[in-house]
């Protein structure tokens, strides 16, 4: 067992030789060059014209060269996509062998990713562009090795699954398939550099699809690296292209008649512009104003679990992930004050140095003390704790946010009346705090609730099932966690992680990927002859 443990161990060491060599640059102290990173088109790594210097988000040096491909260099993107047919790469009935070479590639890639090296690497990789602490990052790189786990083997022959009917008469059967689209495009944040694009890039091409994936400027090298490790796990390389490119070159590409759906995981006010200009299908993952309630009935032997979880959920990876806790209604049963100084006594002991805050990547310091000042100005609302920068020596540059953990109460009675400026989402270190006690309280919460438009996660922290199910069947959030453990961030691999709504996407369960990357086919055979 040793031995084999070692011969992995020797195995991985060597393919982060000769995949990534070019890389590894990066994590040098003193750097000579930027590492340059290249699109990938018609099974080929390739340079553009124009490079963007991408910069450390902990120190303001160049340290990656991302391609800044140009409206004049997308037209081979596009043809390439234009030349997969929209039944796909493969589907239930033609390349059907596709299925099980995909669970092959997939049991590699997760073998990698579980030997001590493979995982330390991908976690480093991680850290250097999206920077939080060493268990964020491992625990990404754990989520995605299960994912490639979980459809190794035969996983992903049973996404093609389909069924039958009986039909009208001898000879008549009706099947129902899961189709492919065909030409695919998938663009992903940057707060989860591996996860989420693996994630969706799987799935995609699990269902037969050809995708193109942009990944957010700042960490696309996490992307590239893990598309080389697919390259040489088996997968084919005409079946995806990867682009490095602004937003602004992605959408001349996603509005191309060829592309037949877009997935898109980010801010909500980009995912609604899609909508409008895009001519195919568009599913998304959009930003989310995330709310906990804690109910009237606390388990005081639970009040520092809770605490923490309160913690984590607000301000774990400087507060940018999408389910973030962005607003928390405290019962007066749960003593309020004593609450919030116990978190912030939490707050106070995170630090830059072992990451459990960082850089704001997509929030200036500037822009977050305008929006606490907006706040302020609410009648009776109160700065709770934070309210400014970080003190003390560190490099960030100004471009990025560098902001303690902060909370600012605002009275209830307040909400709905300044309802857009409450629940407008910071990706940052920040929340919005209120308390609550009565039944008519409780209304005012669940308006409040019912007006959001963003309705990803949400946690109801009680045991109680009756006040459960009065907030659980009066709310839409599409993940919620409830119980005493109740949470708002959690693992997507293996339970449905998006919103709710007509456009929204799920990540990672086999719903997920059968409502994001494929569509119902019927074919109803009738081979009657008449003859018995």
């Amino acid at each position: 067992m040793v031995e084999t443990e070692e011969i992995l161990e020797k195995w991985a060491e060597q393919k982060i030789k000769d995949l990534f060599g070019n890389f590894n640059g990066v994590f040098e102290k003193n750097q000579s060059a930027p590492v340059r990173l290249r699109n990938f088109i018609d099974g080929e790594w390739r340079g553009t014209m124009e490079y963007k210097d991408i910069i450390n988000p902990l120190n303001g040096k160049r340290f990656i060269k991302m391609p800044l491909t140009s409206e004049e260099e997308i037209q081979p993107f596009i043809e390439s996509l234009a030349r997969c047919p929209r039944h796909g790469l493969h589907n239930p009935i033609k390349n059907p062998e596709r299925y099980a070479m995909y669970g092959e590639v997939v049991a590699k890639a997760a073998r990698f990713l579980r030997t001590q090296a493979g995982r330390h690497y991908f976690a480093k990789l991680i850290q250097l562009v999206m920077p939080k602490d060493m268990t964020q990052c491992y625990g990404e790189v754990d989520v995605t090795a299960r994912f490639l786990e979980d459809y190794s083997g035969n996983g992903v022959r049973y996404l093609g699954k389909g069924q039958t009917t009986p039909g009208d008469h001898l000879g008549q059967e009706v099947h129902d398939y899961r189709w492919p689209y065909g030409p695919v495009a998938l663009i992903t944040p940057f707060n989860f550099p591996l996860e989420i694009p693996v994630l969706q890039l799987m799935g995609a091409l699990f269902m037969g699809n050809k995708p193109i994936m942009k990944a957010a400027s700042t960490v696309s090298i996490v992307a590239e690296a893990f598309v080389r490790l697919l390259l040489d796990c088996g997968m084919p390389k005409d079946d995806m292209l990867l682009i490095h490119c602004n937003g602004k070159i992605m959408e001349k590409i996603v509005i191309n008649p060829a592309v037949q759906l877009v997935q898109f995981t980010g801010s909500s006010d980009v995912a609604h512009h899609l909508k409008d200009v895009i001519p195919g299908e568009i599913r998304w993952e959009d930003a989310g104003f995330d709310w906990k309630i804690l109910g009237p009935n606390p388990i005081m032997n639970m009040y520092n679990f809770v605490v923490n979880q309160c913690d984590a959920d607000a301000y774990n990876a400087t507060g940018q992930k999408c389910s973030a806790q962005s607003i928390l209604f405290i019962h007066e049963n749960w003593s309020p004050e004593l609450l919030v100084r116990d978190m912030e006594k939490l707050a106070k002991k995170r630090n830059l140095k072992d990451l459990t805050f960082g850089p704001v990547l997509t929030w200036t310091n500037k822009q977050i003390q305008e929006h606490i000042d907006s706040l302020l100005k609410i009648e009776n609302s109160v700065l709770l704790f934070g309210g400014k920068p970080i003190v003390g020596k560190h490099n960030i540059p100004e471009c990025y946010g560098s902001y303690e953990p902060t909370a600012v109460f605002v009275p209830l009675n307040r909400l709905l009346d300044n309802f857009d400026l409450v629940t407008r989402e910071v990706f940052g270190p920040f929340q919005v705090v209120t308390k609550w006690q009565s039944k008519e309280d409780l209304d005012t919460i669940l308006e409040v609730m019912e007006r959001m438009g963003s309705r990803l996660t949400a946690a109801v922290v009680d045991n109680e099932p009756d006040f459960q199910m009065y907030v659980l069947g009066r709310t839409t959030n599409g993940t919620t966690y409830t119980g005493i453990k109740a949470r708002t961030t959690g693992a997507p691999e293996w339970h449905w992680f998006g919103p709710t709504g007509p456009h929204s996407a799920g990540i990672g369960t086999v719903e997920a990927i059968l409502l994001v990357y494929s569509q119902n086919r019927t074919i109803i055979r009738d081979a009657n002859s008449n003859k018995f």
